[in-house]
C-alpha cells in the first residue's frame, strides 16, 4: 500500500469516526426528557445524512468556489439558499418521522425533536464547526506551501551566492599564481640563488590559497602574514626599484576576515603600478580599532595610465565579494591624484561577516 492509499484510508477513517461522534451528539440532545429510544435513534439516523449533505456541500463546493475565491456576495447568496433548502428538508424529516414512526401522535413525540429552531441550530453548529476547521486547514496548507516556496527560493539564492563567490575566487587564483610563476621563471633563467627562497615563499602562499580559501573566515593576522610573504616575493622581483612602506597595528588573534580579501589589492598595486623616477612606490596601512578595519593602499602610476579605468581583476570583483560577505557594512573608495593610485577600504564591524 503506497503513501497515497494510506493517507486516503486515514481520511476516510477520520470522517467516519467524526460522524459517529456527531450521531451520539444528536442522540444525546434528542433523548432529553424522553424515554422513546427507538424514535430518537431513528430520528437521529435520518437527520445525520442530511447534516452530512449540507456540510459537504458547503465545505467542498461553496467555500472553495466562492469564499476562497473572494466572491463574497455569491457565497452569501448561495449560503442563504442552502439555509432555506436545508430548513425545508428538516421540516420534511420532522413530519416524516412523526407520520411513519408515531402515526401522527404528536403528544408522545420527544420535545427536542419537534423544536424546529433547535434542530436547525444543532445541524448548523456541526456545519459551522466543520467549515471553520476546513478554512483553518486551508490557510495552514497555504502558509506551509508559502514557507516551503520561500525556503526553496532562499536555498537557491544561497546556492547562487556560493557559486558566484567560488567564481570570484577562481578569478583571483590563476592571476595570482601567474604573476608569481613569472617571477620564478625569470630568476630560474638567471640561475639566481634566490630561486629556492622564492619557491619556498610561493609554497606557503599556495598552502594558504588551496587550504584556507574555502573557509568562511580566517585570522586577519594570518592574512597579514601572507601579505608580507607576497611583498617579500615582490621585493625579490623588483630588487632596488621597489620602495615599499608597510604599517599595521597589533592585531588580536580573535579578529577574523574573509580569506584572500586584502591580497588582491596588494597584487593590483604591483601589477599596475608604474616605476617613476627609477622606483615603484607602494604604501600600505592596516588599522584595527574595536573590530573596525581601515585598510589603505596606494602606488605610483603615470598620469596617463589606464589604471584610472582598469585595475587588474577590478574593484567590481572585489566589491562583489565584499557585498557577499559584508553587505551594508563596508565602504570602498578609489582615487587617482598626483601620480598616485589609492584605494581605501573600511569595514565597520568584522563580526558581521556572512558565511556564504
Amino acid at each position: 500500500m503506497n503513501l497515497f492509499s494510506i493517507k486516503k484510508v486515514k481520511t476516510v477513517f477520520f470522517h467516519v469516526l467524526f460522524w459517529v461522534v456527531v450521531w451520539f451528539f444528536f442522540n444525546y440532545f434528542f433523548s432529553y426528557n424522553s424515554d422513546d429510544t427507538r424514535y430518537v435513534m431513528w430520528f437521529t439516523s435520518i437527520l445525520l445524512p442530511l447534516t452530512m449533505l449540507i456540510t459537504y456541500f458547503i465545505v467542498y463546493f461553496l467555500i472553495p468556489r466562492y469564499l476562497l475565491e473572494k466572491k463574497y456576495w455569491q457565497f452569501a447568496l448561495y449560503s442563504f439558499y442552502t439555509l432555506i433548502f436545508s430548513a425545508y428538508l428538516i421540516v420534511l424529516v420532522i413530519y416524516a418521522c412523526l407520520i411513519f414512526l408515531l402515526s401522527f401522535n404528536i403528544s408522545i413525540m420527544p420535545p427536542m425533536s419537534k423544536n424546529f429552531l433547535f434542530i436547525l441550530i444543532l445541524v448548523y453548529l456541526v456545519v459551522g464547526m466543520v467549515s471553520f476547521v476546513s478554512i483553518l486547514n486551508h490557510n495552514f496548507k497555504i502558509d506551509s506551501r508559502n514557507k516551503e516556496l520561500q525556503n526553496k527560493i532562499l536555498a537557491t539564492q544561497l546556492q547562487l551566492k556560493d557559486q558566484e563567490l567560488n567564481y570570484l575566487k577562481k578569478q583571483i587564483h590563476p592571476h595570482f599564481l601567474f604573476n608569481t610563476l613569472n617571477t620564478i621563471y625569470g630568476f630560474a633563467i638567471k640561475q639566481s640563488k634566490q630561486t629556492p627562497e622564492i619557491i619556498l615563499k610561493l609554497s606557503n602562499l599556495l598552502d594558504y590559497i588551496l587550504y584556507q580559501i574555502n573557509k568562511p573566515r580566517v585570522s586577519l593576522k594570518e592574512e597579514i602574514l601572507h601579505i608580507k610573504e607576497y611583498i617579500e616575493l615582490e621585493k625579490i622581483r623588483f630588487q632596488d626599484t621597489l620602495k615599499i612602506v608597510f604599517s599595521a597595528n597589533e592585531i588580536d588573534d580573535k579578529i577574523q576576515i574573509a580569506p584572500m580579501l586584502l591580497i588582491p589589492f596588494i597584487e593590483n598595486a604591483f601589477k599596475h603600478g608604474n616605476i617613476i623616477d627609477g622606483s615603484l612606490k607602494v604604501e600600505i596601512n592596516i588599522l584595527i580599532t574595536d573590530y573596525q578595519l581601515d585598510f589603505s593602499i596606494k602606488n605610483t602610476v603615470l598620469s596617463n595610465s589606464k589604471e584610472k579605468e582598469s585595475n587588474g581583476i577590478g574593484l567590481e570583483n572585489l566589491r562583489k565579494r565584499l557585498d557577499l560577505h559584508y553587505a551594508n557594512n563596508y565602504s570602498l573608495k578609489k582615487e587617482v591624484k598626483d601620480n598616485w593610485y589609492a584605494v581605501k577600504l573600511s569595514i565597520t564591524n568584522l563580526k558581521l561577516i556572512k558565511n556564504v
